[in-house]
């Protein structure tokens, strides 16, 4: 009966459509910075992967050998958490990033600092950020009133897929993250470190 109907009942494709009254003046903003990037201007992709966990197996996996997968142990010791900001320069395709404790407007404005003071002098900043609460914070709005170079656009609700950035943590997950074994929290910063150079 599946078959001869084409019904696949074990296969889920989730989605969610985004409310935003103002989604398509949104997407044209992002996409446009994507596709045109004003001249003498940095083009950034801001978001943060929080919770990123550093995992050591409770035995050393096996490697693989011919005919038989990679093996490892079920069970797991945790060494604590870790938040990555990150900001992905669209047209270089080179990444600012910076491994911190916490997930708070206070953490953002450092990470902020430190992309203002790598981003060279007399370029202008244009940040392309998801509505997350921290980054339209009180205290992150002060700071982008005192940095007039910068100008944040915001990805529209429901629609941080929209956000460059979100490929790097993609590959950063598939290709480091998810097989590693860190026996603590900064042999999995280190690895991020590394992997962002």
């Amino acid at each position: 009966i599946w078959r001869g109907h084409g019904l696949q009942p074990h296969r889920v494709r989730q989605f969610k459509l985004s409310t935003d009254p103002a989604f398509a003046a949104k997407l044209r903003d992002v996409v446009g910075l994507y596709i045109d990037p004003p001249a003498h201007a940095v083009v950034l992709s801001v978001d943060e992967k929080s919770q990123i966990q550093a995992l050591a197996r409770t035995q050393e996996p096996l490697p693989m050998k011919p005919g038989q997968p990679t093996t490892r142990t079920h069970d797991y010791k945790r060494h604590g958490t870790t938040t990555l900001f990150a900001a992905l320069d669209v047209l270089e395709g080179k990444v600012i990033g910076r491994c911190m404790q916490r997930h708070r407007h206070q953490e953002f404005i450092r990470f902020l600092n430190a992309v203002e003071a790598a981003v060279p002098a007399g370029k202008i900043v244009h940040a392309i950020l998801d509505n997350y609460a921290v980054h339209k914070h009180p205290k992150v709005r002060a700071w982008l009133d005192r940095h007039p170079r910068w100008t944040f656009h915001f990805t529209p609700t429901s629609a941080s897929w929209l956000n460059a950035v979100e490929g790097f943590f993609a590959k950063l997950a598939k290709r480091r993250l998810r097989r590693g074994v860190f026996g603590s929290l900064i042999e999995v910063q280190a690895a991020i470190k590394r992997f962002i150079a």
